[in-house]
């Protein structure tokens, strides 16, 4: 391999033609690649542009090609780093390609005589270091988008975690494409030793497997994961469990986008504090399934929905609900006891119960549903 510079006179052809090479890299850019064509005409013009600062370059490392080709990211920085986002990494390459064949093609008016075979080589070789600082580049800009989306999605979770939901919020949602994401669910858990980035790393892989979208985030001891796109979401939720840390995980209930995610994450927040009130939560489990945990520690959003939901319903099927529940509980839940205390016929009673699982979709004979309906009876008079 030869380290002989061209004559100067070569050069200072070279030179001299690097914007004309450029405009005729272009064109034929044009002529054979769809996709350039429908580029918008200022991303053309800054590919032309780092076109003819590639061969400005090349020129200048002829003037010594003993040397190894300092090029690396010079050459792209004439172009914005927007650009990157429009150009695919196997696009770029293609650019490349188009550009070489262009000089490599007029190498003959270049070159003097016999020295066209090393003018050609030296154009191949500094093709190849080329297609090297492109995919520098574009590792580059991975790496900084990678670290951007990571900063934007920390945001997002503190916001959502605060109850603050704003234009930012969806601002941010929006730059992570979450802007139209939906239905969408909060899941908590706490987070596993090591790192949060190699946590969060972990998230993201057993996510893309799991074919679920997320926002995830380590405030603190725990994880806090967004679920988008997923209908249900303790299904979405199962293929991550091996990402959290030992002990319960919390769903948040389901709502319709980002923008609402703030109650979803409330209720999973209340639900994490009180679920050690239940020992045998499955995991995960439901706020939704915590609600008597969650109104005994003080949640009054729980309180609410125990009255709301449950106590109000039966009140308005009218008193004999009630009373049935109460007598119900208060015999042990047998249908005889309840009987007797109310002096009606066990198969009364059996019929009461199943009206109030039809009013309030809580079944009497359900250990854990007959808490509930105890506890917003309680609430519900006290209401009252």
């Amino acid at each position: 391999m030869t380290t002989t510079p061209p004559p100067a006179a070569t050069l200072r052809r070279l030179e001299r033609a690097s914007g004309a090479l450029a405009t005729k890299s272009v064109a034929r850019m044009d002529e054979t690649l769809t996709w350039f064509r429908a580029m918008p005409a200022d991303q053309r013009s800054w590919v032309m542009l780092i076109a003819q600062a590639g061969i400005a370059s090349f020129v200048e490392w002829l003037r010594s090609p003993g040397d190894a080709p300092r090029l690396t990211t010079e050459v792209f920085r004439a172009g914005p780093q927007e650009l990157a986002r429009s150009v695919s990494l196997q696009q770029a390459v293609e650019l490349v390609r188009v550009t070489i064949e262009v000089v490599e093609g007029e190498v003959e008016g270049f070159a003097a005589t016999g020295e066209e075979a090393q003018l050609r080589e030296a154009v191949l070789r500094y093709s190849r270091e080329i297609a090297f600082a492109a995919a520098r580049v574009y590792a580059g800009v991975a790496e900084l988008r990678g670290a951007w989306d990571a900063r934007l999605e920390a945001l997002v979770l503190d916001v959502l975690l605060r109850g603050d939901v704003d234009e930012a919020l969806l601002s941010r949602a929006s730059a992570l494409g979450w802007a139209a994401m939906t239905p969408v669910a909060v899941v908590i858990g706490a987070a596993p030793g090591g790192h949060p980035e190699e946590v969060l790393d972990a998230v993201q892989r057993a996510a893309r497997h799991a074919d679920v979208h997320v926002l995830a985030g380590v405030p603190g001891d725990r994880l806090v994961v967004v679920l988008g796109g997923v209908q249900d979401a303790v299904a979405g939720t199962r293929p991550l469990l091996p990402e959290f840390g030992p002990g319960p995980v919390v769903v948040g209930p389901t709502v319709a986008d980002l923008g609402a995610a703030g109650a979803s994450a409330r209720a999973a927040l209340a639900g994490i504090r009180a679920v050690p009130g239940w020992p045998a939560a499955p995991r995960p489990v439901l706020a939704a399934d915590l609600l008597p945990e969650r109104a005994l520690s003080g949640d009054e959003e729980a309180r609410r929905t125990l009255v709301e939901d449950v106590y109000q319903p039966l009140a308005e099927a009218g008193s004999a609900l009630l009373d049935t529940v109460t007598a119900y509980a208060e015999s042990g839940s047998t249908l005889e006891g309840a009987a007797r205390a109310l002096f009606v016929h066990p198969n009364t009673v059996r019929y009461r119960l199943r009206r109030v699982a039809e009013v309030c979709g809580r079944t009497p004979t359900d250990p854990r549903d007959l808490l509930t309906l105890q506890l917003a009876l309680v609430l519900g008079r006290l209401a009252d």
